[in-house]
């Protein structure tokens, strides 16, 4: 199985980076992690058939995370036409929210369409298989009022956790233990904030993490001017992980 970085930046672009966006790769199957609004895009220019897109996981409803879901269903309506549906799963309100961005963006409120799709709302510290695809939900801290989630997936034996955004919680050295890969948002390099990640965070938790491979991203241009004396491993776009 491989994890193939379509997008590492964070809201900003920082470092002229594309939106989140990890595709992985396995043997029969095609998913995301994410979509930001330069996922498609990313997806053909790494050599991808988006027709082979099984689903779409959505950690949460911020738009450098999902505003790329509606570039896929435009698409899938009138440039590569599917008829296998296209599974999009995420936090409570995900439907709604990628309807009513697809429709703002490129609808046609006298003739509303989508290409074949099936919603899946994932419930915090709820196990759901879609697609043979396992992937357990838990609550992280990134937003207030509405649900952020860090996810667990497992497929055909390979586990992978990603934590969204968010701001350290000890949940990642649970779900992290012997996990393949723990690919972990990491915004700040000292700056503690209530909603994102600091380097020096990870760094005071490391030994606690019993990942095999920890991989940092979603970095901005504080952590990016650092990135060649970090001790951890840093996503770039375009990389390609075996997991």
């Amino acid at each position: 199985m491989k994890l193939h970085i379509l997008g590492c930046g964070d809201a900003f672009g920082s470092g002229g980076r594309n939106n989140s966006a990890y595709l992985v790769e396995a043997k029969d199957r095609l998913f995301l992690l994410d979509c930001g609004p330069t996922t498609l895009l990313a997806m053909k220019r790494a050599g991808f058939n988006p027709r082979r897109l099984d689903a779409i996981f959505l950690s949460h409803l911020h738009g450098d995370h999902c505003g790329g879901v509606p570039f896929f269903f435009l698409e899938y309506l009138y440039e590569n036409p599917r008829d296998k549906p296209l599974h999009v799963a995420g936090p409570p309100g995900t439907e709604e929210r990628v309807k009513g961005l697809f429709q703002f963006m490129f609808g046609d409120a006298s003739d509303p369409k989508l290409p074949p799709t099936l919603f899946h709302v994932l419930e915090p510290e709820r196990q759901e298989t879609i697609e043979d695809i396992q992937v357990f939900p838990f609550r992280v801290p990134h937003q207030v009022r509405d649900v952020s989630l860090g996810l667990k997936v497992a497929y055909q034996g390979k586990e992978l956790l990603y934590s969204g955004d968010s701001a350290w919680t000890d949940l990642f050295v649970t779900h992290s233990r012997g996990v393949d890969l723990f690919l972990c948002e990491c915004c700040f390099f000292d700056r503690d904030t209530p909603n994102h990640m600091s380097y020096q965070r990870i760094q005071e938790n490391l030994s606690r993490l019993k990942c095999k491979n920890l991989i940092l991203t979603h970095m901005g241009e504080e952590m990016l001017a650092r990135r060649e004396s970090l001790r951890v491993k840093s996503a770039e776009d375009g990389m390609v992980i075996e997991i």
